[in-house]
């Protein structure tokens, strides 16, 4: 192992490192996700069609950069979060904690609900910048926010320090289960195809094959508290700070579910796998081998 601060170092490069590849997929299941919201589905219309046919609605919307939609915005939020997360698992690991019988699921759990916490506002800040484009192509609230800096202005002048964390009502959950399921499947996926000797211990091979794995069980459990991030994040506000449409977790889960039906909560399950895959993949292998490095 390595100290929990060198963790919190490389969790936070490998998370950047991972995000600046898988950020045009960030933007298409953002757009997917509000699509459509709070309307029976076949009664809207729908601009963003799957996954390759919405990345190039983006681009005729937007342009090429339009893929990289709230980058900056996303770096950040994936150095607090996946910094703080690995450091956290890393004490974890310390204390020996994972090394009881559920202890690293847990571990897991509790390390991706300070992360989430801590990277709440860059979150949101991103899903703001990744919805907005052109009044044609628009779905779900546009917040009209110049840069990631003016997002942040706007939002700290207009409801306060506690304006910047609205939504993490449902960013925590979100995290709190992906996180417990990410390396808690990737650490026994990696050992398994090990045990087998089907690729050797502390390969490349061995490390991408437990990340493919992992990215699976993280798209299938996450997606619906995906969605309902996306949208409690992205949802327009009071003058007091309160939700428009959603007044909270559980709100949203209920009427996601009355007016979409149960599918509506796996909106964009597609682009969310094809996001989550190559970043579960990319981020494990980076972390894992800069901290052999």
């Amino acid at each position: 192992g390595v100290p929990p601060a060198t963790d919190l170092v490389l969790g936070a490069t490998a998370g950047c490192l991972a995000c600046f590849l898988t950020n045009p997929l960030e933007v298409v299941k953002t757009r997917l996700q509000l699509q459509g919201e709070l309307q029976p589905p076949g009664t809207y219309a729908r601009p963003y069609r799957g996954v390759l046919r919405a990345v190039g609605a983006v681009c005729r919307a937007d342009g090429l950069a339009g893929l990289q939609k709230g980058l900056a915005a996303g770096l950040l939020y994936q150095a607090l979060m996946n910094g703080f997360r690995f450091y956290c698992y890393s004490l974890a690991e310390d204390a020996g904690w994972t090394g009881y019988t559920g202890g690293t699921v847990a571990a897991g759990a509790v390390a991706g609900a300070v992360g989430a916490f801590v990277g709440s506002p860059a979150y949101l800040v991103k899903t703001h910048l990744q919805a907005q484009t052109v009044s044609a192509m628009a779905v779900g609230h546009q917040h009209n926010h110049e840069n990631i800096t003016g997002a942040f202005r706007s939002i700290y002048r207009q409801h306060g320090v506690a304006g910047l964390w609205r939504g993490g009502t449902g960013a925590i959950p979100r995290v709190t289960v992906g996180s417990a399921v990410q390396l808690a499947t990737f650490a026994s996926a990696k050992d398994w195809v090990c045990e087998r000797q089907w690729f050797r211990k502390g390969s490349w091979a061995a490390v991408l094959a437990g990340g493919m794995v992992s990215s699976v069980a993280v798209a299938v459990a996450m997606t619906p508290f995906d969605v309902i991030s996306t949208r409690l994040y992205n949802q327009p506000v009071d003058a007091d700070g309160t939700g428009k449409l959603y007044r909270g977790f559980l709100d949203c889960i209920l009427q996601i579910s009355s007016k979409e039906g149960l599918l509506g909560l796996y909106k964009g399950i597609g682009a969310v796998y094809f996001r989550l895959g190559p970043h579960t993949v990319l981020s494990l292998f980076f972390w894992d081998k800069l901290r052999n490095m």
